[in-house]
Order: structure tokens, then sequence, then C-alpha cells
């Protein structure tokens, strides 16, 4: 953007805030450090595209490397008073202090960061902090922000005598401030510096050219499409990018800049649905709150009842143990008297002692009959002592284990449903999707709904279309192609009804899937092939052709590739299909090829003999960088050995490893007809892991190739019958 253009939408920015249509508040929100939670100062871009002050990204390596020295040192950077970040958890101090911690990386210098604006660990690379852009665009926001909060505050000039005279324009080249009588004889008309950049009063002096932070002597002037961030021409040539789709800086600035203002007129357009959805949520709020009061007081209720019945019954036990203490220290009591008038000079001795000295017989016998009755009583108790009571109160042990568990396990009322949960391994999408779920109370469950709807930001929201299902798994049909669509699903018990599932994205394949089965008739070689009856599934066995040719050790023997077809061809369109190739496949090659390059394949004469002929290259010569054909009339990419091998380019660079991807479950193939361009896939998340031209002038045919042991199947369109079919397996 020019420095005019700039001006001018600084200066409708300016008219909207004046109008009152845009306040600095909630625009400030956009231009504040996650990491000091002040405006931002020299911020510099994290490879996950989050912002952050300079400053902020070397205290943030500075907390990391201190923990990485001395554990003991965890507090020391939280009294810093920009840094508002938590303390590092154990885990990663713990991953930190391991020798040669960094990821991808041998260095023993932790440069992996917690990104304050997602929360996420982010490799700085090698370089480190120098690795990082500076959003220069950010940059220039803030500072026209910092204008407009000082405007009663003036930039004064910088050449001026005390005491200074006001400020009019800024030097970019010069990175000073001027009056106009100090620009006149700092850059005088004819010279080289009356050629300078100038622009109004500013204090934000930023370099005219972005250089790459990789190779810093190089300009900015590709934009790498996989890693969305600006790249040199070297970084496309042999570095890190060399595999990468790149686009020109202006396509990419021209692109960008239409998506984002497209975005911009949509949500501007949309202000009245916007406002309307603030005054929605301004009610869920205030119903939210009232719910939420009603609920706890509603707890509480129930607490005070748990607590009434608490002490009701708190009440009942005391008072039992209570009496009960109360009748044995009675009875206690009472025997301790008994056994206190067996003492002498007292009680029940005292008595008989002054019954002795009776002198009247008569009396005496009256008297001392009962007495000795009492006597002799006494004197059995002593001979077996009993307390009269029990001392211990086993029998008055409240035991309240059951209780305490259930109260343990008190938690909020449930419907009785469990929400079911999406099965994504078994999930997957293809000419339908197919979605299946687990339940852990099946049973429960009368019906389930399956709800799914297009995720697209260019339109609104897309409604839920929803499916009533009455097993745990579901066709869905006429999906758009190239599209993401999110799918979950709830229970119903009744009229009762579970809470919805975990959302699973999906997505769906480029183009329409084309259907077609291995051609046992055309190339077919059923000495070295094996079809089965569905023709979906075709596998290469190496036998005793190959050992009975090979039977002079001495001369050697090479195999050469074994084609296979599709049996319907492709004249127009786009389309789209997929493959699995078994694990234990030793060489296997999946791509497209015209009619007349496979009657050249199917009709000529393998030279079995000659190590020099590759099949896949389109001439005979011993190297595949003899030449390279830009739209050559067919495609085929290598599988084997777990691997996947991306075709060399003279475009990119040819190293090993960075040719050679992980062996994908499932592989597709998306061919473009009309444009002469195919593309091949990672099923899972429908990845473009490569494409290039091909020369469509005549019939394409889905074309294989099998070497040694290997297995190909074609994967299974999505059908109704697909469930029946799982369901028996």
């Amino acid at each position: 953007m020019s420095e005019s253009g700039e001006i001018s939408e600084f200066g409708y920015i300016m008219e909207l805030l004046a109008k009152g249509k845009v306040t600095i508040k909630n625009i400030e929100k956009e231009l504040i450090c996650p990491a000091c939670k002040e405006l931002f100062t020299h911020p510099l871009i994290l490879p996950c595209q989050h912002s952050i002050c300079h400053k902020c990204v070397k205290e943030l390596l500075l907390s990391v490397d201190d923990s990485f020295n001395d554990v003991a040192s965890d507090n020391s950077n939280q009294s810093s008073p920009r840094l508002r970040l938590p303390s590092p958890s154990m885990d990663k101090i713990d991953r930190i202090n391991r020798p040669g911690w960094k990821r991808n990386s041998l260095t023993p210098r932790p440069t992996t960061i917690p990104c304050p604006g997602c929360e996420r660990d982010v490799d700085l690379g090698e370089r480190g902090v120098s690795g990082l852009f500076r959003n220069f665009t950010l940059e220039t926001i803030v500072e026209r922000y910092r204008q407009a909060a000082r405007a009663a505050t003036a930039i004064m000039c910088d050449l001026c005598k005390p005491p200074p005279q006001e400020s009019t324009k800024s030097c970019m080249d010069c990175s000073a401030s001027y009056c106009n009588e100090c620009f006149k004889i700092y850059h005088p008309w004819g010279t080289v510096k009356a050629q300078h950049e100038y622009v109004g009063p500013t204090t934000n002096f930023r370099p005219k050219i972005l250089m790459c932070p990789e190779h810093e002597t190089e300009r900015i002037n590709m934009y790498c499409e996989l890693c969305r961030r600006p790249v040199c021409h070297l970084c496309k040539l042999g570095g890190n990018h060399s595999n990468h789709r790149v686009t020109t800086m202006s396509s990419a600035y021209k692109t960008l800049k239409e998506k984002l203002s497209k975005d911009i007129d949509f949500l501007i357009g949309k202000e009245s649905q916007v406002k309307s959805q603030i005054s929605e949520l301004s009610l869920l709020i205030k119903e939210t709150e009232c719910n939420g009061e009603r609920a706890k007081e509603e707890a509480l209720a129930h607490f005070q009842k748990l607590f009434e019945i608490l002490e009701d019954r708190k009440s009942s036990v005391v008072k039992a143990i209570d009496s009960s203490k109360k009748l044995r220290v009675d009875k206690f009591h009472t025997q301790m008297e008994e056994y206190q008038g067996l003492l002498e000079n007292n009680g029940l001795v005292g008595y008989a002692q002054e019954v002795l000295k009776e002198t009247d017989q008569s009396c005496f016998v009256q008297t001392a009959k009962q007495l000795h009755l009492r006597i002799q009583k006494a004197t059995e108790s002593l001979k077996s002592f009993r307390p009269a009571a029990q001392t211990s109160f086993e029998d008055y042990v409240v035991n309240t284990t059951r209780q305490t568990e259930l109260l343990g396990e008190l938690s909020f009322f449930s419907s009785g449903i469990d929400i079911p949960e999406i099965n994504e391994e078994q999930s997957k999408v293809y000419n339908n999707a197919l979605i299946n779920w687990h339940h852990p109370e099946k049973d429960k469950a009368d019906s389930y709904v399956l709800e799914y709807r297009k995720i697209n930001r260019d339109e609104e929201m897309m409604s839920w279309n929803e499916m009533e299902v009455h097993n745990t798994s579901k066709v869905v049909s006429n999906l758009e192609s190239n599209s993401h669509y999110a799918f979950r699903v709830r229970a119903y018990k009744g009229s009762i009804c579970s809470p919805c599932s975990r959302e699973l994205i999906l997505h769906t394949p480029p183009a329409p899937v084309f259907s077609f089965l291995f051609d046992e008739k055309c190339g077919y070689n059923n000495e070295h092939l094996l079809l089965n009856l569905k023709r979906d599934r075709v596998e290469s066995r190496a036998g005793f052709n190959i050992l009975l040719a090979a039977e002079r050790i001495q001369v050697g023997y090479y195999t050469s590739l074994d084609y296979i077809i599709g049996d319907v061809g492709i004249t127009k369109g786009k389309h789209f299909w997929a493959c699995r190739v078994e694990p234990y496949s030793y060489l296997v090659k999946v791509g497209v090829a015209s009619s007349d390059k496979l009657q050249e394949w199917l009709r000529s004469p393998r030279d079995a003999a000659s190590p020099r002929y590759e099949q896949d290259s389109g001439h005979d010569s011993g190297s595949e960088d003899a030449c390279f054909v830009s739209s050559p009339p067919f495609t085929l990419v290598t599988i084997g050995m777990k691997k996947f091998f991306i075709p060399k380019s003279p475009t990119s660079s040819n190293e090993r490893e960075n040719r050679v991807l992980p062996m994908p479950a499932s592989i597709g193939i998306f061919l473009d007809y009309d444009k002469g361009k195919v593309s091949f896939y990672d099923t899972d998340g429908m990845k473009c892991l490569y494409e290039r031209q091909v020369d469509c002038s005549h019939t394409m045919y889905p074309a294989f190739a099998l070497m040694g042991s290997g297995g190909i199947q074609l994967e299974e369109p999505i059908t109704a019958k697909y469930l029946e079919y799982e369901e028996d397996v």
C-alpha cells in the first residue's frame, strides 16, 4: 500500500472516529499485546500468526531459559511488571531440563515459548527472535492510534534550535521530523534528499523494504501458500519452502486484500444482524443470570433440607446416648452405695453392730432374721463382683459410610441419558459421509438425532440439518464437494433429550467420486496379478515364474512393473477416487495415464533383462534426470515400504528428506481434465501431498502398477448397504 493510500485510509478512520462510528476503546482491543496487556511496541509475528511485542518475546525466552538453567528460580520472572504469564508447569520444566531439549533440533538451548494468544507452544527455530517477521502494518496502526490519542500533543521538530517549532513533516529516509523551514534547509530542491519519502508528523520510522529473516540480504518477493508467510527466492530455490507452492507477492497482496475487503464488507453489511444478535445475547445473559440464581436457591434449599434432616438425626442420636449414659451411671451409683454400706461404721455393718447390742431375745430375733439375709447377700456379692452396667457404647456408634459415599457422589440431576460420542476412527467421508457413534447406555435411548451443517465463512451461518436415526450409524448424502461439514448427535428417551455430542469436522473430496473397477481384459497379467471377484482389489504375487527366469544366478534377472487400469475412462470434468495400498507392499504406483500411453505400455514387449528401463519416465534411459516434461501424458506416484515418494521436479528440492513422506492410510487422486491437472491427497483431512500438470488430450484412465509383493484396494463407495455390511462384519 502506498503512503498516500495509507494517509487516505487514516483520514477515513479518523472521520469514522469523529462521527462516533468507531470508538478507540473497541479498536484498542485489537492493538493490545496479549502478554503485557499494553499497546504493541515493535510487534513480531509468531509462527502461529499471533503478534507479540519484541520485548515480551525476549521476556518469554528469558523465563524459559531461567527454568532451563535453574528450576529453583521459577519465581524470578514473576515480578516483571510487563509479563503477566503463569509460571512454567513442572512438566514443562522437566522437559526443558532434559539435555538437548528443543523440538526437532539437537540444540541444547530451549527456543520453544508459550504463545500468550493461543496458549500453545511455538518453536522459534534456530534463529530465535531474529527469524521472526516484524508486523509493520500493525505497528503503523498502533502509531496512528497513539497520535489520535495524543492529538493535543504536537510532535516537535528534531532540527530546530531551542525552542523547537512544531513539525509538519517526517522524513522516512532520515528518520526525523521537520518544521517547514528546517525541511527546506535539509532537503534542498534539486538534491538527492529532495527525493526522500516524507509523510505527516510521526514517531514511527519503519524501513521501506521488508527483508527475509532467513536470508538477511534478500528482499521478500514471494508468498508461501502452505506456510502462509512471505519468503524470498532463495527460500524457494533451496530453503525450507523448496517443495511448497508459492505465488508472487503482488498476487498474494491482491488475493488477501480482496478476501479481507470482502470479509469487512460482509461484516459491515451484517451490522443490523449483529446488533440483533447482540440484543439476543443480552437477553440470554439476563435469562442465564436469573436461571442461575434460581438454580442456586433451589440447591441451597436442598442442602438446607439435608441440614435439617442431619440436625434432627443428630438430636435423636445424642438424646439416646445421654439417656443410656444416665441409666448406667445411676446403676453404678446404686451399686456403689451398697458396697459403701459394707464398710465398718457405715450402713449395713454399723446397723448390724447396733442390733447386736439388743439384749431382749425376742426383739433381737425379730430384727436379726431379716438383717442376716441382707448380710448373706452382701457376702455373696463380694465373692463374685459384677458391675451393674456396661461402660462401652459400641452399640451407639453411628455408621455413616454409605451416607458419606452418597454425599460424595452428590451431583446435579441428570436426565438419565448419557451423551453419545462420535467415533472418529470409524467415521469417514467419500462419496457420502458415514457417521458412527458410541453410546454407553445404548438400550436406554429410543432414538438419536444426527445434526450436520456446512461450515462456510462467506455466507451466513448455516442452520443444522436433522436426521432421526434408530441405530448408532448413519450415511449422509448430497454433500457439496470440497467443503467442511460439522456433525453432532444427541440421544432421545421418550421426550427426554441428552446434550449434543462433541462436533466432528470432516472435509469432503474436492470433486465428485469417480466409480470404476479394475479392468481384467486390458493388459491384465494373470500370471503375476490376482484380481478378486468384485474386481475392486488386486494383489501382486511374485512366484515361480520369476524364480525360473532367474535360474542363472550369475546373469541376474530384473523384474518389470505389472500394470492394471480402471475399466472406465475420463474425457471431461473433475473426478476423485481413492485407494488403499497394503502396508506390506514393496512397490506400487498409482495415478493416471492417457489411452495412447497405455497402449505403448501394455502392447510393447518388456526388456526384462535390462535394468535401465524405467516405466514411469516415458523413455528408455537410465536416469530420471535426463529431462523433465512439463505436461506428460501420465503421472504416477510411487508408494512402497510404508512410504509415499514425491516425484522429482526441476523447480523444487529433490533431496530425499523432502521427497519421502509416511504412507497415508488412504490415497486420493483428483483429476481436473479440463485444466489438465492431477493432485494426490491424504484422504484423512483431504490434505494435498503433490500436484502437477498432465496432458489430457486423450482419454484418461486410472492407472496402477505393482512390482514384487503388494496389494491395492479401491475405496468402497459409502451407501446404505455399507451399514448392513459393517453390522454383519
